[in-house]
């Protein structure tokens, strides 16, 4: 009841971000329920209905991280001394921030059941009624536990990770808490922090993910997770090797975003350059996995379109578009999500600086450096990647 009352006392843009992780619910729902369907209407079929199961987990996961990051960035999740007072101490900000996911996440479930009822002519009485009934197997019976335990996956998978994410959330180590006056502190500025260590076996586990996909891409054609279009003939260790280079470019995210705040403070940097990259090297950890889960999924989505040469049949089919949407979509908005989290610890930084004299074009040209110099090193290694994991699958 509590959560209730938050969110609809929330400010628009919290209401936004929790609709938008209803939405992704309700996508990530949908596809379960297809799933199921084919499973229903194809009894025969039985591999082939575990293996579209098995491929709804990506854009689950991709969805139970967005629900994450937006419950890291909402205001009443963040312990302040009138709440401990009032007995919402960090263990009870995290139970309430919990069911404020698991409460967004069943709306979404609620709304993709509805919507998938609607299309399948279960449900009368709206436009559209039964417009995807041969697509859905309209004909074949849905187990009722089934559905539920299915409807059920997004929103426990979210709850759990939302309440081991906050509680195992570190103090802020910005620097903001070094400059909390009008006067500069005496080791202003702060030390740096501490680099993370994942980069070598980032690169490591997406150097062999590579090598594991190119060495065993040329099997006998035959695949145990088949994928859309010309990717059905990959054996099922080239999908093993391009999940090592989606987890080597996750874990070597912090560290790549940490030596690009290294590098803009290389050469006698000034004023600006110093500051973007001290709050990049202070941020790495943060935005550094979103930022390679991006990479990751863009790098895949390139790849993919690079075995379509547009004379033969359309690889994708609208539940498999359905469901790169989905990834695409959550994992971008994961990354600004992480942005946003970061600028909200940053707030009283800035209130510093621009009490201390520092113009407010220096702190937008230093977010801007920031972006840039994340954009000059994703970029190359998201393309980088793409073509080395269709290379083997194009010769």
């Amino acid at each position: 009841m509590l959560a209730l009352r938050l969110a609809r006392g929330s400010h628009p843009l919290v209401l936004m971000r929790r609709l938008l992780v209803a939405a992704a619910s309700a996508g990530v729902g949908f596809l379960l329920l297809c799933a199921l369907g084919y499973a229903s209407g194809h009894p025969a079929n039985s591999t082939a209905a575990v293996l579209r199961l098995l491929w709804c987990f990506v854009p689950l996961t991709a969805a139970v991280q967005f629900a994450v990051a937006v419950a890291r960035t909402d205001p009443s999740t963040r312990p302040r001394s009138g709440l401990s007072a009032m007995g919402l101490g960090p263990v009870r900000l995290t139970v309430l921030a919990a069911a404020s996911t698991a409460v967004s996440c069943t709306l979404g479930s609620m709304v993709a059941l509805l919507f998938f009822l609607h299309l399948r002519g279960d449900r009368s009485g709206l436009p559209f009624d039964g417009a995807a009934a041969g697509l859905l197997d309209a004909g074949a019976p849905l187990p009722l536990a089934a559905v539920l335990v299915l409807l059920a996956l997004v929103p426990v998978a979210a709850a759990t990770a939302t309440g081991l994410a906050l509680r195992t959330r570190p103090v802020s180590t910005t620097i903001r808490d070094d400059v909390s006056s009008d006067d500069a502190p005496e080791d202003w500025p702060p030390a740096p922090a501490v680099p993370p260590t994942g980069l070598p076996w980032g690169v490591a586990l997406t150097a062999v993910g590579l090598a594991v996909e190119a060495y065993l891409s040329r099997g006998d054609g035959r695949s145990l997770l088949p994928l859309p279009g010309r990717l059905n003939a990959a054996p099922a260790a080239v999908v093993a090797g391009w999940t090592l280079t989606a987890i080597g470019l996750a874990v070597a995210g912090p560290g790549l975003a940490y030596l690009c705040g290294r590098l803009l403070q290389a050469v006698r940097p000034g004023a600006v350059r110093l500051l973007a990259g001290r709050v990049l090297m202070d941020e790495a950890r943060r935005i550094g996995r979103p930022l390679g889960v991006v990479c990751a999924v863009l790098s895949a989505a390139i790849a993919a379109s690079a075995l379509y040469d547009g004379t033969g049949p359309r690889p994708l089919g609208p539940l498999t578009a359905l469901g790169a949407v989905l990834v695409l979509g959550c994992t971008s908005a994961t990354v600004l999500t992480s942005a946003l989290e970061a600028k909200q610890d940053r707030t009283q930084t800035a209130q510093a600086l621009l009490r201390l004299g520092a113009p407010a074009s220096a702190l937008w040209a230093a977010t801007a450096l920031r972006g840039a110099a994340l954009l000059v090193v994703f970029a190359p290694l998201t393309w980088l990647v793409a073509e080395l994991a269709a290379l083997p699958l194009t010769a």
